[in-house]
């Protein structure tokens, strides 16, 4: 489940760093090139709520492995692309079969590991995995390029998911749900929603949010969100039950969840770009040092939150989570084109707190999403959860690359490196203060409710 679960998250940024390589050999124009993550993050967001709603209803184990299988296809055929149109169908289809598995890998996991201690524990490293899925993607894709071709960060996901293949044999076998039915109107406007927010938020990044065609589409996508969901109260077979979202602290834990990602894909794209453009690293050694980032949310999701989950309640992990993320964004804010020692003094202290507090958040939050759910109910919730990761990650990256670059344009100064750093700095100031709040919503909706008598 693991296994899967980094695939999905490892395609969402490994390929970034071979973009270039691919566009040079594919004769890719600059306008186009970005259909290779876009085409990607619509697929993967627009269609997952279907996908945790066929997991219920198909069975979550089956649904695991036909993703993984689909998965691993579509990334062979995008690896043996000849063209660019070849690549962004490939990659698009990546995106429909990751819809299916990710709520899957989640609905299985809280099926299998049912025991306080176990359960903490298995969301622990499930959750290690997303956790630094990101970073490790950075790694692995300038490793790649740089030393097997850009071909590579496609390929290498069929091992992996052959791996995950032989694993899902010992999971245990599930029963489809019979009498499901499938709520049409509603898979229709959640994909088509979903889809126009996510295209949304990725072509503001390029265009701008005052676009025309950027506010069509967010506007278009809140509009047809808001469809979707007077459709699913009124749907006696509804695609996401307003009771998944409703319930205080279930919905605690999709909103942390949904600000950590936008502050920290952020975090991720400034620091590829800093220690590169500015610092001088080569793609390799941009990605070790994230690597101190994935390693610390290692210890923060197995040995913190793996080890308390269950034992203490889910807001004693998830507000501190929050709080340290929000300290290690709240040291680069002091970074200058003339900071010396950076990497002892800046990097490794916000790459360490971000870490921790990236691991100490994902596993309450993601046994939050699923907790107490039964039936087709754990596929939708599931879904939500990583509905919730899309939109915040999608939000982030381009929320913080505009506030980045006005601020690097309004810079008075002729020094461009200064200006550079100047924009990182107060798009990361940005991300200090959102993650702060979101600490002070999740206080008080993942507090545990007091027993009837108590």
């Amino acid at each position: 489940m693991s296994a899967a679960q980094l695939l999905v998250v490892l395609d969402g940024t490994i390929v970034n760093i071979a973009l270039p390589s691919a566009q040079d050999a594919l004769g890719m124009s600059d306008a186009s090139r970005h259909w290779v993550i876009t085409a990607y993050a619509v697929a993967f967001g627009g269609l997952l709520l279907i996908g945790g709603r066929i997991s219920g209803a198909l069975g979550h184990r089956r649904t695991f492995t036909v993703g993984l299988v689909g998965f691993a296809a579509a990334s062979a055929v995008g690896g043996a692309a000849v063209n660019p149109e070849m690549l962004f169908a490939a990659r698009a289809l990546q995106g429909v079969f990751a819809a299916a598995l990710a709520p899957a890998a989640l609905s299985l996991l809280t099926t299998t590991f049912t025991e306080t201690r176990e359960r903490g524990r298995a969301f622990g490293v499930f959750a290690a995995v997303g956790a630094a899925g990101s970073a490790v993607g950075l790694v692995l894709g300038g490793l790649l390029t740089e030393y097997a071709g850009w071909r590579w960060c496609l390929y290498i996901n069929v091992p992996i998911a052959a791996l995950a293949v032989l694993g899902a044999t010992v999971a245990p076998r599930d029963r489809p749900l019979k009498g499901g039915g499938f709520d049409v109107a509603g898979a229709l406007l959640s994909a088509a929603g979903f889809g126009a927010v996510v295209y949304g938020f990725n072509e503001a990044q390029p265009l701008g949010w005052g676009s025309a065609k950027v506010v069509a589409l967010l506007v278009g996508g809140v509009v047809l969100l808001a469809a979707f969901v007077a459709v699913e109260v009124r749907s006696s077979r509804p695609l996401l039950p307003m009771h998944v979202l409703l319930d205080r602290a279930r919905a605690g834990a999709f909103i942390s969840i949904t600000l950590m990602f936008v502050a920290m894909f952020g975090f991720y794209l400034f620091m590829s770009y800093y220690t590169q453009t500015v610092l001088g690293y080569s793609p390799v050694q941009a990605g070790m040092t994230l690597i101190i980032n994935a390693l610390a949310a290692l210890i923060g999701s197995t040995l913190i939150a793996g080890r308390l989950l269950g034992r203490v309640a889910p807001g004693a992990l998830i507000v501190p989570g929050l709080a340290v993320a929000a300290a290690g964004m709240f040291i680069l804010t002091f970074l200058t084109a003339q900071s010396s020692d950076v990497l002892p003094l800046y990097l490794a202290p916000a790459m360490v707190l971000t870490g921790l507090g990236l691991g100490c958040v994902i596993p309450p939050t993601a046994s939050l999403a699923t907790a107490g759910m039964q039936g087709y109910d754990i596929g939708a919730a599931a879904a939500a959860y990583n509905a919730s990761q899309q939109l915040g990650a999608a939000l982030g990256t381009a929320l913080l690359n505009t506030i980045a670059a006005s601020a690097a344009a309004s810079y008075l100064g002729s020094d461009g490196d200064a200006a550079t750093v100047h924009g990182y700095a107060t798009a990361l100031a940005v991300a200090f203060g959102i993650l702060l709040a979101a600490a002070c919503i999740a206080v008080p909706l993942t507090r545990p409710r007091r027993r009837a008598g108590a």
